[in-house]
Order: C-alpha cells, then structure tokens, then sequence
C-alpha cells in the first residue's frame, strides 16, 4: 500500500497513511478532543488510529484498543502506535467492530471492559449520498442509518457501567442517533460543527453515559472556520494545540 507520512496535532502525532482510500482528518481529532480522561479506551473503526492515538498523546487514555476491520489499515494503526512510542500502551484488533462482545466475534476486547468508546462510524446512508467509487473508502464511510443501532448496540457491550460513548456523526442522522441510544445511554450531549459561523452544522459530536435516563442537551457549537476562510481560535486550540473540544 502506498502511503503518505503525515504531522496532526500540531506535530504531537505521526501518521502514516493510505495515498489512496480512507484517510484521517479533523473528525478524529475533533472526537478525540471531545473525550474526558479514560484508563481503558477502544477506538471501533479505527482506521489507521488516528482518534484512539490522539487520546494519548492528549494524555486523555491510559491505554487504548484500535479494532479495524481492514488488515491493511490495521497494520498501519500498528506502525503508527510504535513510531509514536506507544506501542505498550495499545492493542490492535482486526475485528468486525459489530460482532465484538457476541458470538461468533473476537475474543477481545473484551464484554464490559472499557469506560470509553470513541467511534466515528460510516455516516454516508447509500439512500441520500453518492458513494465513492473507491471500495476502502466506500467501507469506511457508507452505511444507512439503521446500522447505527448495531455500532451503538456495540458500544454498549464493551463499556463498564457509567462508561462514556463518544462519536461523531451528520446532523440530517440527529433523529436517528437520539433513538438508537434510547434504552441504552442517557444524559446525552451534542455538539454541533459548523464550517463557518453562517453555515448549517456539518458534523454532531455525541457524548452519552451508559445506562443513563438523564433527557439529552444541545451544547454550543464549535465554528471551524473565521469570515476570511482561516482556522477559528476555536478550531485552532483543538486541531494544532492538542486542546479540549469542550470542558469534559
């Protein structure tokens, strides 16, 4: 696989990256920014990493589980947690996220395990998006939005009790999102990104707790770009100073 040797968050982290396909971008940082401190946290979908090994070199996870259903791309999740030095204190898994903690699925990581999971699962319904004709990229980004039940419904097996879910996801999916976590987690916040101050949100930041009954909150926004195309103070702190999404 070709790939490219790419510097986010500001340089703290190092990835090597597909030329082609899937790559990282500002969702994963923007989901890692969103996540408070974890001792065990497990990154489904991981992808090259990007999100899971941004928590640590935030200093927001003790140790982290990448599970990628790519070998490809989870070979690269593997080079990228050693070059970055750290290689013990993550676990790649080349797993079907959704089988994860059923029959049938890998052994690890294991039911009840984590007290945070961060997943940016594929958010392009088939139904309202084109797909890319690119089959990698295709997997990664595409899925109708009933499947969010089988990506929260595996959330909610691997984490501990009063464990955290934090994900990202498209603003037209918001129903869906609120009725896939019915029953499962509460006192759910959303954070909207917006491309500029004027423009409709492009992406929801979800943060939710396990077995919570608590009503769901909207909380302000994040504006990624200023009125001259430029980077936000906001987005700024986040993308290249490796600061807090919000007070987590």
């Amino acid at each position: 696989m070709e790939t490219t040797d790419d510097f986010v968050l500001g340089g703290r982290l190092k990835l090597l990256q597909p030329v082609k396909g899937h790559r990282a971008g500002h969702d994963a940082i923007l989901l890692a920014a969103a996540a408070s401190f974890a001792q065990h946290a497990i990154d489904l979908g991981a992808g090259v990493g990007t999100a899971g090994l941004a928590l640590l070199a935030r200093g927001a996870a003790e140790r982290v589980t990448l599970v990628e259903i790519d070998p490809a791309l989870a070979a690269l999740a593997k080079e990228n947690a050693k070059r970055n030095g750290f290689e013990g204190r993550t676990e790649i898994v080349t797993a079907d996220a959704l089988k994860l903690a059923r029959k049938g699925g890998a052994d690890r990581p294991a039911a009840a395990s984590a007290d945070l999971v961060l997943m940016n699962p594929p958010f392009n319904d088939p139904s309202r998006k084109n797909l890319s004709p690119d089959h990698a990229r295709r997997r990664a980004h595409s899925a109708a939005d009933t499947d969010l039940e089988l990506w929260i419904g595996a959330a909610e097996r691997l984490l501990m009790a009063n464990g955290r879910l934090v994900f990202i996801h498209r603003p037209e999916s918001a129903g869906a999102i609120l009725a896939a976590l019915k029953g499962l987690f509460g006192a759910t916040e959303i954070i909207p990104i917006f491309p500029r101050e004027d423009a409709p949100a492009i992406r929801l930041i979800v943060r939710a707790i396990k077995g919570r009954r608590t009503p769901p909150v909207l909380l302000r926004g994040i504006v990624l770009n200023d009125a001259n195309n430029q980077p936000s103070d906001a987005a700024s702190k986040i993308l290249h100073d490796a600061g807090p999404l919000s007070p987590a």
